[in-house]
């Protein structure tokens, strides 16, 4: 019986099902961003036909749905199932990131980090007014955004390195975030936005999240971490005791 061929870019386990692996890679593929035929292929390594046949078959069972524009996106049915699982740090965002969007009047995002990539978890968006908001599941690059700042901080070594030889800040900045807990960026991610992260720590100190505040710069101003760090800090230790 033939090897499972999978693109090198592609993270899967190898688990000697042949076809569950490609259709993990698929999965995998359309989760970083909307894929049609063409660049799902390129993304797995996948032959046409295969990724084709694979891709239709996640449709039928909902863990893909294909937009408009064609290409296919993450299904409902991935949603049900997470659903299901228990995630002591998800539940500990349902309490305080929505009592720290009340104390700031803010946007509030918690982000994990993916390779080098960060992954928006859980959100809690005020009622009414200008916002910033970034869907629970998007995927935004570590490469600018005090939340990136915070993931890369402490990260491993080689990962930022490769983060650095794209970001918009350097080690330096990465110092100071280690030695004062804290980072903010201003118009960095996306211009007229401006941001404040923590990094949220597990309970052997491992960071394993950073919790942001983030708004329009004309509200929150170009120092948001002169108004903000210290309630984020507060929210971080709350989301630490938790876990």
């Amino acid at each position: 019986m033939g090897g499972t061929a999978i693109h090198p870019g592609a993270v899967v386990q190898h688990s000697g099902i042949g076809v569950l692996d490609k259709a993990v890679a698929v999965l995998q593929a359309v989760a970083k961003e909307p894929s049609g035929l063409a660049e799902l292929c390129s993304r797995t390594g996948l032959p046409r036909a295969t990724a084709h046949r694979l891709a239709v078959g996640l449709e039928v069972h909902r863990l893909l749905r294909r937009g408009p524009d064609g290409r296919w996106r993450p299904g409902v049915a991935l949603t049900e199932l997470a659903g299901g699982a228990v995630d002591p740090l998800l539940d500990a965002a349902a309490l305080v990131l929505p009592r720290l969007r009340d104390v700031t009047g803010e946007s509030v995002q918690l982000y994990r980090r993916d390779g080098t990539q960060r992954v928006c978890v859980s959100a809690a968006e005020p009622p009414a007014g200008l916002r910033d908001t970034v869907p629970v599941g998007a995927r935004l690059p570590m490469t600018a955004g005090s939340g990136a700042k915070v993931l890369t901080a402490w990260a491993d070594p080689a990962t930022q390195r490769t983060i650095l030889a794209d970001a918009v800040y350097g080690e330096r900045t990465l110092l100071e975030v280690r030695r004062r807990g804290w980072a903010q960026s201003v118009a960095e991610r996306e211009p007229g936005v401006a941001s404040v992260s923590a990094p949220v720590r597990d309970s052997a100190g491992a960071v394993v999240a950073a919790v942001s505040v983030s708004g329009p710069v004309d509200r929150i101003g170009r120092r948001p971490g002169a108004r903000w760090a210290a309630d984020l800090l507060a929210a971080a230790e709350a989301l630490q005791n938790r876990l």
